[in-house]
């Protein structure tokens, strides 16, 4: 009976993925007709330059040759953007950024990761919204002055965005048939200890984008309700932590951490314990779950992220190394 459960969810799962791609790919193709044979090489040469940038801001061994590559890369990138219809243009081969799209491809958001040394990493991005001009938001990471006491509650603009990478966007109905997005994305930090958060997005009444609402919702017994504007894991370096949206349970799941003492002069960290934690969609918000799987599943399922830390042959984008 479990695994004709599971084929079923699988199923439902492949069926979603091919959905949302097919949608995505046909809107992008149909609408990159728009860009004109001209702007089109342009784009085409542009490309080439930010593929290559990109390549050496993840992987060159010299920190002055990944900053310089960064710092050509924002030019360029915005550059290739202020062409007529650029949203249209995939950017397929700049694999070390990460483009995120919703189902509606009515934006997409850029991002990646600066190595600066072990104890800090820079984090650059942009939100383009869909149209012939260009409407672009610069993201710009200012995590390392973030008061971290109060992350989880913090309301940001884009001028003070807690940078990441970005490896899925889900798009929700909030109140009235409002939206907003989540952003799941991965945070370097530092040498013993690494991040995953979801962070929340919506626009503003004039179009401009904020990060942070409070749509997590924790209901403990004896307790009031609380509320997160986003959430944000924070784990040993050693450990591989799950955070995703899982189709098949349409949850959000990660791994439960415990508090323990780490190695190597590492001190107090957090390790997951075998068991998941969850968030269940209800009327607009996400309610915390507490050990999702323990009565119901012999083995909790992995949610499959983008980014896995055990996985060493695969990028920080999930594509498989040469």
């Amino acid at each position: 009976m479990k695994q004709l459960k599971f084929a079923v969810r699988m199923k439902k799962i492949l069926l979603l993925c091919w959905l949302s791609l097919l949608t995505t790919g046909a809107l992008l193709a149909q609408k990159k007709e728009a860009i004109t044979p001209d702007n089109l090489v342009r784009l085409d040469a542009y490309e080439d330059t930010i593929a290559l940038l990109a390549y050496a801001v993840v992987n060159d061994s010299l920190p002055e040759y990944r900053f310089g590559a960064c710092q050509k890369l924002i030019t360029s990138l915005k550059e290739a953007l202020k062409t007529p219809n650029s949203f249209y243009y995939p950017f397929q081969r700049a694999k070390s950024i990460s483009i995120q799209y919703p189902p509606d491809s009515s934006f997409r958001v850029f991002t990646w990761q600066l190595y600066v040394d072990e104890n800090e990493y820079r984090y650059y991005g942009a939100i383009q919204k869909r149209g012939s001009e260009l409407q672009l938001f610069p993201l710009i990471d200012r995590s390392q002055q973030i008061e971290e006491s109060n992350l989880e509650q913090l309301v940001l603009p884009p001028e003070q965005w807690y940078g990441s990478v970005y490896y899925n966007l889900k798009e929700c109905k909030g109140p009235k048939g409002s939206k907003y997005y989540l952003l799941f994305g991965f945070d370097g930090y530092r040498f013993f200890h690494k991040r995953k958060l979801i962070d929340v997005l919506t626009f503003d009444d004039k179009g401009q984008p904020v990060f942070g609402a409070p749509v997590f919702v924790h209901k403990p017994e004896g307790k009031p309700q609380s509320f997160k504007n986003r959430v944000m894991l924070q784990y040993s370096a050693d450990s591989s932590v799950k955070l995703n949206y899982d189709e098949s349970y349409e949850m959000i799941i990660f791994d439960h951490l415990l508090t323990m003492m780490g190695q190597y002069g590492e001190g107090p960290t957090n390790l997951p314990d075998g068991s998941y934690d969850g968030y269940k969609f209800q009327k607009g918000a996400w309610v915390y779950v507490d050990k999702v799987f323990n009565d119901k599943q012999d083995t909790a399922p992995v949610p499959h992220p983008v980014f896995d830390e055990k996985s060493k042959k695969k990028d920080i984008f999930g594509n498989d190394k040469n």
